[in-house]
């Protein structure tokens, strides 16, 4: 039997570790754009990490952008191009951690871009340092005894800093399960049209996996998100069509 291939994705195999959950995340957002009639018209802004890689086998035109900086990048292309779908696509610790203020003041000028942040909880590509979402008691190479709130303060919720301002929409979901990957692929179809409508500024958080540096088999893995992150990071819909929908 032939594997279905997403006309968006190319055939040259991902450069992903095994387990690593950015290979869904591509694949629903091919699909999403492939579906909504935008694959020829879409953008996306890369900036430093694992989420780079995807420019070898994603089918759609890149601008790699210096670390932290997608944001910024994606907001000059959409102003200079507003009939483009233009989106981000960046990991915790380039869009919290060296891009905090690049992804939270797009969202405070509710610029008309669509950004996808993948939250695995750590630093991926550069060695498995703690990023600002890694949980309390989490062991990385730079907090080994784990991670210690004390001292570093609480994992970083950008839902509850985004969630107040005047945005277009807001959402986080997860690859944990066939249920949670089929509710965030309606999650970034809602944000893409929201974008395409004029809506203003939507963001779409996504709860991955990091095997690899979890130190964790696939099935841990997975079952630390579905038992343990989504308790820190809840998942759902915050902000839709302008309105909050948690208040």
């Amino acid at each position: 039997m032939t594997e279905k291939r997403t006309p968006n994705l190319l055939v040259e195999p991902n450069k992903f570790c095994p387990g690593c959950g950015h290979g869904i995340i591509n694949r629903v957002l091919a699909e999403v754009l492939e579906e909504s009639g935008l694959a020829d018209y879409a953008v996306g802004s890369l900036a430093v990490g694992c989420s780079c890689l995807m420019m070898d086998t994603f089918g759609t035109d890149w601008v790699q952008a210096p670390h932290g900086r997608a944001a910024a990048v994606a907001v000059g292309l959409k102003r200079m191009r507003p009939d483009c779908c233009v989106f981000t696509y960046q990991g915790d610790g380039d869009s919290m951690a060296i891009g905090f203020s690049e992804t939270l003041y797009a969202a405070i000028r509710n610029e008309n871009i669509t950004a996808i942040l993948v939250n695995n909880g750590i630093f991926g590509m550069t060695g498995g340092q703690m990023a600002p979402t890694s949980l309390p008691g989490q062991r990385t190479t730079t907090s080994p005894k784990g991670r210690d709130a004390g001292t570093t303060g609480q994992p970083l919720n950008m839902v509850d800093q985004m969630k107040h301002l005047p945005i277009g929409y807001l959402a986080r979901g997860s690859v944990a399960s066939a249920k949670d990957i089929n509710k965030l692929k309606k999650y970034i179809k809602a944000a893409i049209e929201t974008q395409m409508n004029g809506g203003g500024y939507s963001m779409v958080e996504v709860l991955s996996f990091c095997p690899t540096n979890w130190k964790m088999s696939m099935e841990k893995s997975v079952a630390h998100v579905q038992n343990t992150v989504k308790n820190i990071f809840p998942v759902g819909e915050f902000v839709k069509n302008g309105e909050r929908t948690d208040a």
